[in-house]
């Protein structure tokens, strides 16, 4: 059964001084990044969105265990030993965050960010956005067609599938 509700209705009952008190809108975001063009569209995305709800923001970079190709040589980690690498990988992950937040920060955003490795980034996602207490996640995807699409699922897929979490996805 299917309700009709008139769109004067919902007009008279929405007004602008009680959206930011609205039990309904999103008062953390999670933007997600991998680091690509894409997802980095997905921030600013995001960034206007917490900036209309006046609301927070959390930018989370998400890396693959497996995807550290500037510190591989010839398919053996370099020599420069696991400590000196980690120390390599956190300090550009602050640089890049810290650009990230810049965006966040110029548009009067309170932000925060973190990075997280995991060889399964869509749990990552899901973990961080419950220890946030974030209510929407904001990341990009790009559409795979052909077979590639049909055996590879990407990680929005895969986070789409397993939470109830809102997902804004950006293309």
């Amino acid at each position: 059964m299917r309700v009709r509700v008139p769109l004067s209705g919902l007009r008279k009952s929405v007004s602008t001084k009680s959206v930011s008190k609205d039990p309904f809108m999103h008062r953390k975001i999670l933007a997600v990044t991998f680091g690509t063009e894409l997802s980095i569209k997905a921030v600013t995305e995001a960034v206007q969105l917490a900036k209309d709800l006046k609301a927070q923001l959390f930018v989370l970079h998400v890396r693959s265990p497996v995807d550290i190709p500037h510190h591989v040589e010839g398919g053996a980690l370099s020599r420069g030993g696991e400590e000196k690498i980690a120390d390599e990988i956190d300090q550009e992950e602050r640089k890049y965050l810290e650009v990230l937040a810049t965006l966040a920060t110029t548009a009067g955003i309170e932000v925060q960010t973190g990075y997280v490795t995991d060889i399964a980034p869509y749990k990552a996602i899901i973990r961080v956005a419950q220890e946030q207490h974030c209510d929407l996640v904001v990341m990009a995807t790009r559409i795979r067609h052909g077979i590639p699409g049909y055996f590879v699922q990407s990680e929005t897929q895969k986070l789409l599938a397993h939470t109830d979490l809102p997902v804004l996805v950006v293309r």
